[in-house]
């Protein structure tokens, strides 16, 4: 039985696929009213969905998230159209590379400068993150197209679709502390996403290069942790040396969140294959 599609939101368009999108350049326009892909088959029944919700093991409740309007992102700079995947079996975290000495009061409005660079500089159509997460550990909406979603950004070439990319905003060389708050904000923001497709935080999948220009030749499926670094996926020091070395300790913590200890699935088989995401084991 495949997950259910969500109606797209108002003036968004479902996108039947995707390339491995920008940081490669613009998006291609989708034609309005093309369906998205289902969910790829899953093995074994879900359970029986009730009032509220389908109840799948590793589902958290989801974390408060500062919405693009909030932020007072300029829709007019955007792609109209959000594209989507089958769901969000990975997730690859970033680092903005802008300096770490900020208000966070202030983080709105480095939001608007990072889009404003990314739409009109780079050309990306939107923000490339799917979510952006500060120093005092606030999460925000990055790429439009709805936070409970599987949007595709343009966050790491390659491997854009069936992941969510998660900037931490700052900075994050060798030396550099990464502060609490903002480590137990990406682990609950990884949580709540995988868990939406019951995917484990400290297992591993399989995802297929969409680009020759990612590690991996296009078409190579390649093995990556749940929760991986942007440099996983592309020849780049993002992100940071500091953060990446702190991604195991946000794994264990996602896990933690997921209510299991790490670990607990080794051997079994998952319920959810969202696009080009192949789970496994360690």
């Amino acid at each position: 039985m495949a997950l259910p599609l969500l109606a797209a939101p108002a003036g968004v368009t479902a996108a039947r696929a995707a390339r491995g999108t920008a940081p490669e350049g613009p998006l291609s326009v989708w034609r309005p009213g093309v369906a998205a892909q289902p969910a790829v088959d899953t093995g074994r029944p879900f359970p029986a969905l009730g009032a509220a919700s389908m109840a799948l093991p590793h589902m958290v409740p989801r974390p408060a998230i500062v919405s693009r309007a909030q932020w007072r992102a300029d829709e007019t700079k955007r792609d109209r159209h959000a594209h989507y995947a089958g769901g969000v079996g990975a997730v690859f975290i970033h680092h903005t590379d802008t300096p770490n000495g900020y208000d966070c009061a202030d983080v709105p409005r480095t939001l608007r400068n990072l889009y404003t660079g990314q739409t009109r500089d780079r050309s990306w159509g939107d923000l490339g993150y799917n979510f952006l997460v500060d120093k005092c550990g606030t999460i925000y909406e990055g790429r439009a197209g709805g936070a409970d979603r599987p949007v595709i950004g343009s966050h790491t070439i390659g491997f854009n679709q069936g992941t969510t990319g998660i900037a931490a905003i700052g900075t994050f060389g060798p030396g550099t502390a990464v502060p609490a708050a903002m480590e137990h904000a990406i682990a609950a923001l990884a949580a709540w996403k995988l868990g939406l497709g019951g995917v484990d935080p400290t297992g591993k999948v399989r995802l297929t290069s969409t680009n020759d220009k990612s590690r991996y030749a296009k078409g190579t499926s390649a093995a990556f942790d749940a929760i991986s670094g942007h440099s996983d996926g592309f020849a780049t020091n993002c992100p940071g040396e500091a953060l990446f070395a702190r991604l195991p300790a946000i794994r264990k913590l996602a896990a933690g969140l997921q209510g299991k200890p790490p670990r607990a699935l080794l051997g079994t088989r998952l319920t959810a294959n969202p696009g080009n995401v192949h789970r496994g084991s360690h």
